[in-house]
């Protein structure tokens, strides 16, 4: 049987001198040298939604954090930062200068990442390629929104009014001129045959504003996300006229005519992602990627986009980075047809 009894005492000693003097070649090492990484993240991690509250964003980024805070997938405390202005585009400006490095700021955008970068008005010098997109979480629809004691019963009604007088009605939505919110608000009207460019527009920081405006009497019809609009529908405080899908969603909105149906080809995919800074590490995007992949196939993370009146549409990062490739090209030609374009 081995013992330690029975080990050399000069090699024991040996044996101990060198092992000290390893310990004290990494001690007197060159004080330049970096500590080894910890793993990421070690810090509290914030989740930017870049408009007020209540809107498409606020929602997605909230539902983002506390999913992967309840499920433990993310151990960090995550907290939600809200940051409007400009549609975006204010937040943008800032993160693409400020926070390029900051692996613990993500944010949450939609196609106005794409939208702000290309259209005329309030162009953002700043998109999507200033930043490493993660995920696509979700897709959503607009929709268009009246007061539920608003006269319009349907589309159609709200369009033959336009075509008669384009600045009769005030449209609003939660995105600046040129964006998400406004190429909903308009684009019924447009493929009805109206001058989109003389169709009243009011911008609102986030859909949550935009709702307060139709509601208080500000605004006669809305464009914005359906799902924002869901609590008020169930409220029975508004009337959504038309949903810009393919075909009628369930739930909430399984009475909802879409635009098609009722004979106006207007389809309007909003899609809802992360992304973190230009330059985040490959530590910190690996982290990321893994993570977000194992929040979509949660149970809890399903049941949330059930909830929210979402449907899940997950792309994992390279095959996110290739859609939005695909997008600039098309609403591209769109703000082009719309006069938009810079």
């Amino acid at each position: 049987m081995f013992s330690i009894r029975k080990i050399s005492p000069f090699l024991f000693a040996g044996a101990l001198a060198l092992s000290l003097g390893a310990c004290s070649s990494n001690e007197t090492a060159s004080p330049d040298k970096k500590e080894e990484s910890t793993g990421y993240p070690t810090k509290a991690i914030t989740v930017v939604a870049p408009s007020g509250a209540g809107g498409g964003w606020d929602l997605t980024a909230r539902s983002f954090t506390k999913i992967l805070s309840g499920t433990k997938i993310v151990e960090q405390p995550l907290t939600v930062e809200n940051k409007p202005g400009g549609g975006g585009a204010v937040f943008m400006a800032e993160y693409a200068t400020q926070q390029a490095e900051n692996n613990e700021m993500l944010f949450v955008n939609s196609p106005p990442i794409v939208i702000n970068n290309l259209k005329k008005e309030g162009n953002s010098p700043y998109g999507y390629k200033n930043t490493t997109p993660l995920a696509q979480l979700t897709k959503d629809f607009g929709a268009i929104v009246v007061k539920a004691d608003s006269p319009f019963k349907d589309l159609k009604s709200v369009l033959e009014e336009v075509k008669k007088d384009p600045s009769k009605l005030t449209f609003a939505g939660g995105s600046a001129p040129g964006s998400m919110d406004h190429l909903i608000s308009i684009l019924p009207a447009y493929k009805y045959g109206v001058d989109p460019t003389k169709v009243k527009y009011v911008s609102y920081d986030g859909g949550g504003e935009a709702v307060t405006a139709l509601l208080g009497g500000n605004a006669d019809v809305i464009g914005t996300d359906a799902s924002s609009v869901k609590e008020f529908l169930k409220a029975g405080k508004i009337r959504v006229l038309a949903i810009t899908s393919e075909e009628r969603l369930a739930g909430d909105f399984k009475d909802v005519p879409t635009a098609k149906e009722q004979g106006v080809d207007a389809q309007f995919t909003i899609w809802r992602g992360v992304f973190g800074p230009e330059k985040m590490s490959k530590e910190a995007k690996a982290y990321w990627e893994t993570s977000i992949e194992k929040l979509v196939n949660s149970t809890e993370w399903k049941k949330e986009v059930e909830t929210q009146g979402w449907e899940l549409e997950y792309k994992n990062s390279a095959d996110f980075k290739k859609f939005l490739d695909e997008q600039e090209s098309q609403v591209q030609q769109l703000l082009e047809a719309l006069g938009m374009q810079k």
